[in-house]
């Protein structure tokens, strides 16, 4: 029997289909598997989050009950405890609405009756709730978008996993610590550690406008807006600071995360700060997308070795975050991967 070359052709191309198919559905499957390990990774990390701030919440009771307190504190004591007791042994179900009540116990709180280290204590549990809640939503969100989609959905690319769900908790209306920084101004930032071809990762130069004669080094980023995503605010600080567009989906992590507490332009900020890992070809930076405080306070830029960073640290401009010549390594790792690592503290 022989075939037409119309007949070949419709076969060939035919086959072509096929293989485009299971190609795209081989690659979506296993984009699908690493945001399902995300997902349940950010919720690990939110579980140990509200842990511990259960726990705060209980030497919260114990120091406002205290031996001399009204009936009034007594009761507020006795449900703040039970209520963290109760949020420890939720379940996944009814952890949100269990948690929620928690908040609104800890909202009720004077904090001017407790001591200054117990108030930092309970300031520090809370950001980090909302941090790792920032985290979970941001995952969950993209494995939704992913996972709901028809063709994912008609070839069941998701397996038999379970859809991840959002976790939404109310946060302090009140300031959490006497030093005027409230937890629901605690300004949460986005950066990305950026590799050339050849592994040198780009910093800025810049200063406080404040105090212009000392300078300092730092990874491109900036300050999440509200509503807006932790990757998606990186690749728009990242195209505001150099002009350089990026894929979210590209970026890989948040790799690190670093807590700091520093005067800027007269305010003092405590930033949570979230970095991600991106390679790409190496390109000059221009300042025509940058905002108006960006323009004051950003004075230049470098492609940096590790070496490079060692002679600036010692020619007296600090390097931020500390150390970053020796966790270079680890993120040009995280850049030429294909899986986001596990989030970890740096200073």
């Amino acid at each position: 029997m022989t075939f037409s070359a119309t007949t070949v052709l419709v076969l060939a191309l035919i086959a072509a289909i096929v293989v485009a198919i299971g190609l795209w559905a081989y690659s979506t499957a296993n984009r699908l598997d690493r945001l399902h390990v995300r997902s349940d990774q950010s919720w690990q990390a939110l579980d140990a989050a509200l842990a511990r701030r259960a726990v705060v919440a209980r030497s919260v009771a114990m120091a406002i009950a205290g031996p001399v307190s009204d009936p009034a504190m007594a009761e507020q004591a006795r449900q703040l405890s039970a209520l963290a007791d109760r949020a420890e042994r939720a379940g996944r179900a009814e952890r949100e609405t269990v948690e929620n009540r928690l908040s609104s116990a800890l909202s009720a709180v004077d904090i001017g009756t407790l001591r200054p280290q117990l108030v930092a204590e309970l300031a520090d549990a809370e950001a980090r709730v909302l941090i790792a809640r920032r985290f979970h939503n941001d995952a969950v969100r993209d494995t939704l978008a992913l996972r709901t989609r028809r063709p994912v959905r008609i070839l069941h690319l998701g397996g038999t996993a379970p859809l991840p769900s959002y976790f939404e908790i109310t946060e302090r209306a009140t300031p959490a610590a006497s030093t005027g920084l409230a937890v629901d101004t605690i300004r949460t930032t986005a950066r990305v550690v950026l590799f050339d071809e050849n592994d040198r990762t780009l910093l800025m130069r810049g200063n406080d406008p404040k105090t212009p004669e000392v300078s300092f080094w730092f990874t491109v980023g900036g300050g999440v807006d509200p509503g807006e995503s932790l990757r998606a605010a990186a690749v728009r600080e990242l195209y505001e600071e150099t002009g350089y567009r990026a894929d979210p989906a590209d970026l890989r992590g948040p790799i690190w995360r670093r807590v700091a507490v520093f005067p800027f332009d007269g305010e003092l900020i405590r930033s949570e700060e979230l970095f991600f890992a991106l390679r790409a070809r190496g390109f000059e930076p221009h300042a025509a997308n940058r905002t108006l405080i960006e323009r004051r306070s950003i004075t230049g830029h470098k492609w940096c070795t590790a070496a490079d960073i060692v002679a600036l640290d010692r020619s007296g401009e600090t390097v931020y975050p500390y150390h970053l010549d020796e966790l270079l390594g680890e993120a040009a790792e995280a850049a030429s991967g294909t899986a986001d690592p596990e989030v970890r503290s740096i200073r």
